[in-house]
């Protein structure tokens, strides 16, 4: 007898107004969903092998690549049947959690295998934390984010640290010394050679702590600095430039998200104008804008820090342009919501996608190749409006070096040694520099060696 209990059939159909998807996806959704359901009434539980059998009946009438592109929402439909009571748990979530893996599509693509039980058992992935050492590891991430510090990318280190220790059990009772020089030459590359001396440091540091009868180990720093003297230099963008890339993204083809165009520009103008970081922009509400007073507010952003930014009045007419056209396009009102929202899932856009878009303006505008990493980059527009504004300074006469902090805490930096490294020197920039030595400089040198 199935477990499924939707007489009316009214499930799928409250999912996909809850959704708010758009009305030409629906009718495909609802067929999607509707075979789903069928498929269920025909089992006890929405488990394993209720999946397994609603794929094989699908792939009789999709191609497989195509099918798992829609599996997405089928994701969405079992967390929402969890909401609503219907179901215990989801199904593909659980798999997930069992085998450690961070995305569906993988799960979903083992379930449509001849043999799901062994294409599920080779996604299988290591615990986190879970080697030897991965107790003393988490607990280090723990106290070092209760001091303040957000530790992502050094936790990051120490989980890859953490799986290799997984895969080779030989080094279990090994110190740890010997543990770290057997990592150091899993990997020939530079980048990884410095992670290494950062991660060493980070344990010996940590072991110190706890036992102080053995002390920190010195390392080499060579490794680090090679990595950072081939560092890809930040592009500066010129004012020519950031016009050309908003006259792309005013005329960036999207016929079912009229409002993107306006998106972009205005993603960009932020971006450039004020110096905002990608995740900045992605995390604006509606309610961070302040147009009366011409200011945003960027709240709990790197270094846990909230500013408030006055804008030129530029910058904020392109503001309440947006907001006036975000507000025609039925945008949520609610002070909390998204500043940046799209209509495809009545949410804010993620920082991750506020790159791409940025990125895809950059190509074709011409500034990017079309594919690959090289390149300008989104992180660079902040470069830019450092150096850009810096190159002002000099040209109206201003002392750079007077307005230096002030930069600093409009962009949002810990300190000023911060601020120092967006300052690239392009051509531009040390001649007026050398215009300013030259006018100032030179004839206090020329007074000072007269007899």
């Amino acid at each position: 007898m199935s477990a499924w209990h939707d007489p009316d059939c009214t499930v799928v159909n409250a999912f996909l107004e809850k959704s708010q998807f758009r009305p030409g996806s629906r009718p495909t959704y609802r067929w999607f969903l509707r075979s789903f359901e069928d498929e269920a009434q025909r089992h006890p539980a929405v488990d394993r092998q209720m999946l397994h059998a609603w794929l094989r009946e699908m792939e009789k009438r999709w191609r497989l690549p195509t099918l798992l592109n829609q599996v997405c929402i089928v994701d969405r439909f079992l967390d929402y049947l969890v909401e609503i009571g219907l179901i215990t748990n989801n199904p593909v979530a659980a798999l997930r959690h069992q085998y450690n893996v961070k995305q569906s599509k993988p799960i979903w693509r083992a379930l449509a295998s001849p043999n799901p039980e062994e294409a599920l058992a080779a996604l299988q992935r290591p615990a986190p934390f879970g080697s030897v050492l991965g107790d003393f590891m988490r607990n280090h991430v723990l106290l070092m984010r209760s001091r303040g510090y957000q530790y992502e990318t050094q936790a990051h280190w120490l989980l890859r640290f953490d799986r290799f220790l997984q895969a080779q059990p030989d080094l279990a009772e090994k110190p740890l010394e010997a543990m770290l020089t057997r990592w150091a030459a899993a990997k020939p590359t530079r980048n990884h050679a410095a992670e290494c001396q950062k991660l060493g440091r980070i344990l010996t540091n940590a072991r110190f702590r706890l036992d102080p009868t053995i002390p920190p180990k010195r390392f080499n720093p060579r490794p680090e600095r090679e990595v950072a003297r081939e560092h890809r230099r930040p592009h500066i963008f010129s004012p020519v430039d950031v016009r050309h890339m908003l006259d792309t993204a005013r005329s960036y083809p999207s016929p079912d998200a009229p409002l993107r165009p306006l998106t972009l520009y205005t993603m960009i103008v932020l971006a450039y104008c004020a110096g905002l970081r990608r995740s900045e922009i992605a995390c604006l509400d509606l309610g961070d804008v302040d147009l009366q007073s011409g200011t945003i507010t960027i709240r709990e952003t790197k270094f846990y820090k909230t500013r408030i930014l006055p804008l030129a009045g530029s910058v904020v007419a392109e503001l309440r342009a947006y907001i006036n056209a975000r507000r025609r396009a039925g945008g949520p009102q609610d002070l909390q919501s998204g500043l940046f929202w799209h209509a495809h899932r009545n949410d804010r856009y993620t920082s991750g996608v506020v790159t791409t878009m940025i990125t895809n303006v950059m190509r074709r505008a011409g500034l990017k190749p079309a594919s690959g990493r090289t390149g300008p980059r989104v992180h660079d527009l902040r470069h830019s409006m450092v150096v850009n504004r810096i190159l002002q300074w000099y040209r109206s006469g201003i002392n750079p070096q007077d307005k230096l902090p002030f930069l600093s805490t409009y962009m949002g930096h810990r300190d000023l040694h911060s601020t120092l490294v967006y300052i690239t020197v392009t051509q531009e920039l040390m001649q007026e520099a050398s215009e300013r030595f030259r006018a100032f400089g030179a004839p206090r040198l020329a007074l000072e060696v007269q007899p």
